[in-house]
């Protein structure tokens, strides 16, 4: 039975799945996004979500507690000084997962676990979306566009013509 089992073990001890969490934590904070397992990337989003929300406020007692998960003192300064300021405003969620596929030689399932902040393509599609809106049809906004480029064109002979009588 596996009542009360509420976290994957990864198939390692507690030691090992610990070191390793926190060595992910490392690499995800310093290079802001990694590709690993499905399984991995999930139990890595519950092991380094609340040590994003502690790096919020910058006290004494949170690097402490902090820097005793992780054991980089690179990685805590880097989440510290960057990272807590990027996702000051963002009440949660701080990471995502997108799927690439399967592994060749195991067939397990791989993907990018990566901060949310800091995907640059993302950000990017947001705004390109906001500025193409428009309140008009497209069938009607390409009917209004042909006929403007015509009509400067129709007059400038005009002009011409008076000004060479």
């Amino acid at each position: 039975m596996r009542h009360n089992k509420k976290f994957n073990h990864l198939g390692r001890t507690a030691s090992h799945r610990n070191a390793m969490l926190a060595n992910m934590a490392c690499s995800l904070i310093k290079h802001k996004r990694i590709t690993t397992t499905v399984a991995k990337a999930k139990a890595l989003k519950k092991f380094v979500e609340p040590l994003i929300t502690k790096a919020k406020d910058d006290t004494t007692n949170s690097r402490r507690v902090v820097f005793s998960n992780l054991q980089d003192k690179y990685a805590v300064t880097e989440l510290f000084k960057e990272i807590s300021v990027k996702i000051a405003d963002r009440p949660g969620g701080y990471t995502r997962i997108i799927k690439t596929g399967n592994r060749l030689g195991d067939n397990a399932e791989m993907c990018f676990i990566e901060l949310v902040d800091y995907n640059e393509n993302m950000a990017k599609e947001k705004v390109a979306k906001k500025a193409t809106r428009t309140r008009r049809s497209k069938k009607a906004a390409a009917e209004v566009a042909p006929a403007a480029e015509t009509a400067p064109v129709a007059e400038a002979p005009a002009a011409e013509e008076a000004k060479a009588e």
